[in-house]
Parts: C-alpha cells; structure tokens; sequence
C-alpha cells in the first residue's frame, strides 16, 4: 500500500513523483507502456519557454514563468543538458509587427524579463540565415533548450533512487475507491492501493479520472511532426526561431536541440487517436514554412522525421487540482506547451500545496537530488577515459559510430534507474543510433549487448514494447 501513485511516466509525472521523494511518503509511478517517456514527453521540441506566449492570469503563465526560472538549477541537479540560446519570433511582413509589440506585453504582464524588439539589421546580426523577407523580431533572452526524454527520465530515475517504484506495463483498466483507499487495477490483474492518485495520464488522463468516479476532463489530441537534421548543420541558427503564433499553438519553429541537431516542425493537426505516424502533407508543410521563415534550409541533412500527440483540455489551459467529486483524486491534464517547461513548478505546486492538504509532509533527511549523467563519459579528460577503460574494458569498444557511444554506456544505462531493456529505450539514453545512420549500423550489436546482459534469446530482444522483437529466428 502506498501513499501517492503517480499515473503516467512523463515529464509531469516524473517530476512530480522527484518531488514526492523529498518527504517520507511510501510513492510509485504506473505506465502503461513498457519505458517511461514514451507518450508526448519524447516527441516535442525540447523547449523551455520565455513565458511570453501564454495568456495572463492563467496556469500557463504562471507555471511557465516559475518553471523557466527553475529550470537551468533543475536540470543541473540531474546531470541534465540545458542551454539558455534564447529564442526570436519573427516578422515576415509588416502587418505582424503588431503580433510583436502583442506578445512584448503580454510577456511584460506575464513578469518575462529582458523582452526586446529588434529591427532587420539586429536580427539579421542575431541570425544570419533569416529569410530576406524578415522584418524584424521579439528578442526573448530567457528561452532554451533542454532534451525532453533526457530531463523525464532523469527525474523518474532520481525519484527511484531515492525509494520510488516504477512499474511499467501497467495498463489501468479500473479504479475503484473503498473508504479512504483506492485500488488500482492493471489489464494483466496486477493490483495497487494507496491513498491518493495523481493522475498525469497525458492523453488518456480523461479517461483515468473517470474510471476513478470523475467524468468532468474532457481531453483532445493535437498531432504534431517534426523533421530531425544531422549534426553536421548546427551551425545554420543559434537562437530558437518561431514565425508568429496561430489559434493551434506557436506555429513552426527553426531551433538547435542540446546534442547539436536541427529540429523543424511541427505541424498541428486534429487527431481522434494517440497514433504518432508521419505523413508526407506534415513534412511538405513543415519544409514550406521552414523555407519561407530561413535561407537555403540544409534539408539535405534531414536524418528522420516524427511526431507526437499533445493532449490539450476543454478548457485550453491546465488542469491541476484535487478532483471535486472524487476526494484524494489529483489531476494534472491538458498539459500541452509550455507543460515541458512548467513541469518542475507543477511538482512543487502539487506536493506542497495539494498533496499537503491531506498527507503530512515530513522531510526526508537521506533525498539525494544530485544524478549522474549518461553521458558522463564524454566529460571526462583522455586520461580519465583511458583509466575507467583500464578498469571497464567495455568503454573501450565504440558501438554506435555516428554518435560515438561505447558499450560501457549503454551496460549503464541498462544498470541504473530506470533500467534500459530495449533498442529505443537504450536510444533515448545514451544516443545509440539516434546519428545520422539511424541504427543502421548499430542496432544489431546494441541488439546483442541487450540480450547478453539480460540474459535472453537474441530474437526476444525488442524494439520498444510487446511485439516489437526485431527477429523471428535463425535463417540458417
């Protein structure tokens, strides 16, 4: 029996569930697929809004602008790679200078610092590949980027670091509350009970929230998809580059990622599902605008494509509130952008002030908040590699030649929290076959190291969840 369950390994739920190991509560997290960040947290631009976007006086605003704040100390603490590029908004007639002069004061209102209007020539000093149609630009110093899976299974590992469960495969399939305990029910008769729920479903969080008795979340799916450009081209923007707003969101955006890709994208199209296929309309459009925004788009250098699903709510903005219909309930939905950036404000604001209204909150002495980065072996000096290499052979041996991984990393990252046990899962953590060859290279060695530390047949290793082995058998 536990005290909180965190439904959803997302960012929301991950740092929720961080921020709930910081007090002696007895906590885990349920996910219905088989890694944690597999739903809208993987698949979104990775950025860590200004704040200037967002309506005033709504939880957006807030929780943008707490959030960015946080976030560089955040992600530190996590061996998290984050970078303060700054990002422009930029118009591409004259009749948008207006949109400009918008947004400057609504991020004003919103409490933005260092917001600022800048003419072509300024611009075009800023960003020397802006198309010649530009006609000036907001300036928002306090915008960045951080990797969205990286940060999301940074906090879920350091949350079970520091005593949280996770347990994935978890498909709720029934809630049920009897007297002041809910039991949760998964789809394979695996059953939880604590004390309250915090409901971080994503898309599905509507559906959560009525299986536990509270039917008053309505929530839709806005598809998005991007294109990916190789590392050879990081050097065509270095600023986070949107056209100005729609109705549907911020539109396309041109911006660095922190492993020095290119990210274009994303469309914004109504979907009845959570499906994330690509479609050849979305990456024409995305390559339409992108060409309409910059000058001669390195889109030879495209390496994939995808897409993700934001869950957005009836109300287009927030919900984080203790359900009123169903005592103990704690939904966190409709989290679309800027939630990547608000989701560690999110975690505070729920632990202390609406777990706290029902749980005491005693402070755990022994929370460690500090992680090891995956990534930690490239830091390291050539001496200090040749030395871990003496001692772990295995660091020694490149796996994964386009993002130079070694066979020691990816061992780690099936040896800490949250463990690794498949090709994309291993993927999303130390980078093997995220390069230019996208696997094609690796991924059958990865393959093999899987299977030999977990100690399975080869043709049981997956790809991601059930049914995605990447081989049936022997051939011969």
């Amino acid at each position: 029996m536990y005290d909180v369950v965190v439904i959803g390994g997302g960012v929301v739920g991950g740092t929720i569930l961080r921020e709930l190991t910081k007090y002696t509560l007895s906590v885990c997290m349920v996910e219905k697929e088989s890694d944690v960040c597999m739903g809208q947290s993987k698949a979104n631009s990775g950025i860590v809004h200004a704040g200037f976007d967002a309506e005033p006086n709504t939880l957006k605003a807030k929780f943008n602008l707490l959030g960015n704040t946080m976030m560089r100390d955040y992600a530190k603490e996590l061996g998290v790679r984050y970078i303060n590029n700054g990002a422009l908004v930029v118009a591409y007639a004259e009749e948008e200078r207006q949109a400009l002069l918008d947004l400057k004061n609504r991020g004003e209102i919103n409490g933005v610092k260092g917001l600022e209007l800048l003419d072509k020539q300024k611009l075009i000093e800023k960003e020397p590949n802006i198309s010649d149609s530009a006609v000036g630009a907001l300036y928002a110093p306090t915008s960045g980027i951080v990797c969205p899976y990286e940060l999301t299974i940074a906090s879920i590992g350091n949350a079970m670091d520091n005593g949280a469960e996770l347990f994935t495969e978890f498909n709720v399939c029934d809630i049920k509350k009897e007297q002041s305990l809910f039991c949760i029910k998964a789809q394979d008769g695996r059953e939880i009970k604590c004390k309250m729920i915090v409901n971080c479903a994503g898309y599905f969080s509507g559906e959560i929230a009525s299986l536990a008795g509270d039917d008053s979340i309505k929530i839709q799916g806005r598809k998005g998809e991007y294109i990916l450009l190789d590392r050879e081209g990081s050097d065509f923007v270095t600023n986070t580059i949107f056209a100005c707003p729609s109705k549907k969101g911020k539109g396309v955006l041109v911006s660095p990622t922190t492993n020095g890709n290119i990210i274009l994208g994303s469309t914004a199209t109504e979907t009845p599902d959570d499906r994330t296929f690509t479609t050849e309309m979305g990456l024409q459009e995305i390559q339409q605008k992108v060409g309409h925004m910059m000058k001669n788009p390195p889109m030879s250098l495209a390496i994939t494509s995808f897409a993700g699903v934001r869950a957005y709510s009836h109300i287009h903005d927030f919900i984080i509130e203790e359900s009123a219909t169903v005592k103990g309930l704690i939904n966190c939905a409709g989290i679309e952008s800027p939630g990547l950036t608000s989701a560690p404000a999110i975690a505070k604001y729920v632990v202390e002030d609406i777990v706290s209204k029902t749980l005491s909150l005693e402070e755990n002495n022994n929370f460690n908040g500090q992680r090891e980065p995956y990534y930690f072996f490239e830091r390291l000096t050539i001496e200090q590699k040749n030395e871990l290499i003496k001692k772990e052979p295995s660091y020694g041996k490149i796996v994964c030649r386009c993002e130079r991984v070694t066979e020691g990393e990816i061992l780690y990252a099936m040896r800490v929290n949250p463990k690794a046990i498949s090709i994309d899962a291993i993927k999303r953590r130390v980078r093997a076959g995220m390069g230019r060859c996208q696997g094609g290279f690796c991924q059958i060695t990865v393959a093999e190291i899987i299977a030999k530390e977990l100690n399975i047949p080869f043709d049981e290793v997956r790809k991601s969840g059930k049914g995605t082995q990447i081989t049936v058998g022997k051939s011969k």
